[in-house]
């Protein structure tokens, strides 16, 4: 990828990873497209952020699992920007609790948001990032150690894994990377809503290096596979968890 200004859509970036993934970009020199899904003001203030720091950034709302919504936000970032170089899909919903209580509406939540919403952005990203770009999906480390209380999430986020394992085989020739990012327990809202004190405190314990990720601890993970210097990375996934798997 060439010194350039270059264009990086993070979907789901108005808070938690996605935004801190949005910011670092954006300080990488990217021209940075922060979608999200529902509230604008979150957004707004990621892109305000964005521009106190000289950086250049648009937020744009789409909904992941609809597919003409995804097709809708690369004509837009496209329409601002120019061509896309980079695609994170970022993202993502959970839920905490044993498989035999799992809803069917948030069964088809998660399947609609994590593997839907990942497989359409990979899609499009697939007919529409340019030669060079990079393709970059959020996974989680769950998968290898299979927490209970997980297992429609996981299931998910392995389906993304398996995805993008081969769509780096699909793309190779057009000198795409796609890679992954399975991050473990990080302090944000959607590790922890929903889960106690005493729950989280032992996730910490259970983490070698003593302390839960931080959402710039992923950001700049994804800052490497998003440069130059990541040209030999494909097909991978990267699992950041203080070696607690």
């Amino acid at each position: 990828m060439s010194n350039e200004t270059k264009t990086a859509i993070v979907t789901g970036a108005s808070r938690g990873i996605g935004a801190a993934i949005a910011r670092r970009l954006a300080t990488d020199g990217f021209h940075t497209v922060v979608n999200y899904a529902a509230i604008a003001a979150q957004a707004e203030e990621v892109v305000a952020a964005i521009a106190a720091a000289s950086g250049r950034a648009l937020a744009l709302r789409a909904d992941v699992s609809d597919p003409q919504a995804v097709a809708d936000l690369f004509e837009r970032t496209e329409a601002e920007f120019g061509t896309v170089d980079v695609l994170v899909n970022n993202a993502g919903v959970t839920t905490f609790g044993p498989l035999s209580d799992v809803s069917d509406e948030d069964y088809h939540r998660l399947i609609a948001v994590n593997l839907t919403g990942t497989f359409n952005g990979m899609r499009e990203g697939a007919r529409r990032v340019r030669e060079g770009g990079r393709i970059i999906n959020l996974s989680t480390s769950i998968i290898g150690h299979y927490s209970p209380g997980n297992a429609v999430y996981t299931a998910t986020k392995a389906a993304v894994e398996a995805m993008t394992r081969i769509l780096a085989k699909e793309l190779g020739s057009r000198r795409i990377t796609v890679n992954a990012v399975a991050p473990g327990p990080v302090a944000t809202e959607l590790l922890l809503a929903g889960r106690s004190p005493e729950l989280i405190q032992r996730l910490t314990n259970e983490i070698p290096l003593g302390r839960l990720g931080q959402p710039e601890d992923i950001a700049r993970i994804v800052s490497f596979l998003a440069s130059a210097e990541s040209g030999w990375v494909n097909g991978q996934v990267i699992r950041a968890n203080g070696g607690r798997n």
